[in-house]
Parts: structure tokens; sequence; C-alpha cells
């Protein structure tokens, strides 16, 4: 486990590397939305992949996230309530505006699986779903933090070290992929993992064999909330506005759920190859073609990978090399 640690630690400091050895702004502008989708996509597989309760409030708990970050600098912000940041500190202060929004939407993963996890199936999926709209409305009245006309958050436009601001968020972003891999891997293969494989296998046979599925599946959803939120933590200071319909969009639940799928819901690796590929494609698109055809590539690749192979680019390497050990 040190050993990958430590070479998730190099090989990011590596794709760091590579990005200020590249020199041009946009490759950390949209680097840090392929860096988003990684922390996204593993965070849902460990609910909806390893446990096989899939979550189509993804949403909710992004979104979460990015609003703790408003209360937060609504009190102790330049223009807040106990004015305790000026724009030279605020870039120190993300590393606990993750820590806070991993802790709301943590919690709201916790009471969302004690209230939801009883169900199943199509039943579990509705419900998270019903999670986002009442999140999202939510905020929509409340008017201290913007309600539907949104709320401004003013980044720094130079850090201390990096210089650039964005070149600070990359990284950010990019440490918390990391740490998130290293927890998906830990889990995957830990007592855990293989309490939420056999929940996911024939729930009701893990309960006979002693398995304490709702504390596991309690797990579960809290951790994944949890990654969630912190992937929504810095995102105000990315767009700079925030509002409660683009916040709450369907785009990160629909990315969420199709980037593990494309990648493999079985593994660690899945929701990194899928996060990349997609994001990759989708960033790409949108500068060459436009930001309105993002869903539409993402909806026809998941279709197109549910019928070709519904196990993911992993799985269906997999199959091949068990194919080709047996030949």
């Amino acid at each position: 486990m040190r050993l990958f640690v430590l070479i998730a630690a190099l090989a990011g400091a590596a794709v760091f590397g590579v990005a200020l050895a590249i020199g041009n702004a946009y490759v950390f502008f949209a680097g840090y939305v392929v860096l988003q989708f990684v922390v996204l996509a593993t965070a849902w597989n460990i609910l909806g992949g390893y446990a096989g309760y899939v979550n189509f409030g993804s949403a909710a708990f992004f979104g979460l996230g990015a609003y703790s970050t408003v209360v937060i600098m609504q009190l102790i912000g330049p223009t807040g309530a106990f004015p305790l940041l000026d724009l030279e500190t605020e870039s120190a202060a993300i590393p606990l505006l993750l820590v806070v929004g991993g802790v709301v939407s943590g919690i709201i993963g916790l009471g969302m699986g004690y209230l939801t996890l009883r169900l199943r199936g199509a039943f579990f999926s509705i419900a998270t779903l019903a999670l986002a709209v009442v999140a999202q409305t939510f905020i929509v009245n409340w008017e201290w933090v913007g309600g539907s006309r949104g709320a401004y958050v003013i980044p720094p436009a130079h850090v201390a070290v990096l210089g650039s601001f964005i070149d600070y968020l990359f990284l950010v972003m990019l440490a918390l992929a990391v740490i998130s891999i290293v927890i998906a891997r830990a889990i995957e293969r830990s007592r855990l993992g293989y309490g939420f494989t056999t929940i996911r296998d024939d729930e009701l046979a893990a309960e006979a064999c002693g398995v304490p599925t709702l504390r596991v599946k309690l797990i579960a959803t809290t951790v994944s909330g949890a990654l969630m939120g912190m992937a929504g933590a810095p995102y105000p200071f990315y767009v700079t506005y925030l509002d409660p319909s683009s916040t709450f969009s369907l785009y990160y639940a629909v990315n969420a759920i199709a980037m593990p799928v494309v990648g493999g819901t079985t593994s660690w690796v899945g929701p990194l190859v899928g996060s990349v590929l997609l994001s990759t494609v989708q960033q790409v698109a949108t500068v060459t073609i436009s930001s309105a055809v993002n869903l539409l590539i993402v909806g026809v690749l998941l279709v197109a990978f549910v019928i070709i192979a519904p196990n993911g680019i992993v799985g269906l390497i997999a199959g091949r090399r068990w194919l080709g050990r047996r030949r």
C-alpha cells in the first residue's frame, strides 16, 4: 500500500510537471475539470460500483460542497460578516474549505443512506435523484447564499509560490484526485471492500453470512458523499459565479455515472480511465465544436459501452487476457 501511495504521488507530480512544461494556461483550466471528474467518478464508484447501489444524486453532494464554500466565504471572506480573510490569504483557506465541504456532504450522505438504503434497485436511485431536487430547491430559496440569482466568489489573481491562482487550483484538485484514488484502492483491497462486493453480488446472502450490510452501506454513502463534496468545494473559485441551476445540473450526475461505467465499475482503475477519457473528449469538443454536445457525447458512449462492453474498458481488457490464457 505504501508503494502504491508513493507511485500515485509521483504520478501526480509528473502530471503537474508536464502541465507546467506545456506552458499554456488553458491546460490548467481544462485539466482542473478532468481531475474534478476523476474525483467524482471515483467517489460515485465506491457506492455505485463496489456496493452496487446506483446513485443519481451526485450533483447534490457536489453542489452542497460548493455552497459550503459560499457559506464560509460569506462568513469570513473579504466581504463577509466577519472578514478574517483577504484576497492574499484566500488560497491558504482552500484546504480548510475542502474539509468543510467533505464534512457537510459526508453528513448528508450518512443521513441519506440511513433514510434510503432500505430501498433497493430503482427505488433507491429515484430517492437519490429526489435528494438533488430537494438540495437545489433549498439553495434557491436561501437568499443569504444568493438564492436563485447566484453568488459571486472573487478569487485572488496570484498565490505566493506558484504565481497563477488557476495553477494552484489545478494542484489542489490533482492532490485530491490522488487521495481519492488511494482511498478507493485501499477500500477495494480491505475487508470493507469485500463487504461491498458481497452486497453487490447478493445482499440477502451477505446478511445471512453475518455481514452488517446497513453499517457497510452507510460507510459507502458517507465516504462517497464526502469525496463528492470535496470535489465541489473549490468550484466557486474556479467559476467565480455560482448559481443553483448549473451547480446542481444533471451534467454532473450523468458524468459521474457514465465515467465509471465506461471505464469499469469493479476496480479503482475503471473510474480513472473512464473519467480521463470522457472528460478529455468533452474538453476537446467544447473547444472545437460546442459545449452543448457534451451530454450527447456522454450519452452515445454510455449506450455503446453498455451494449458492446458492459464491464467497461477495464473489464474488456481483463476478459481478453483471460481468453488469451485459456487459449
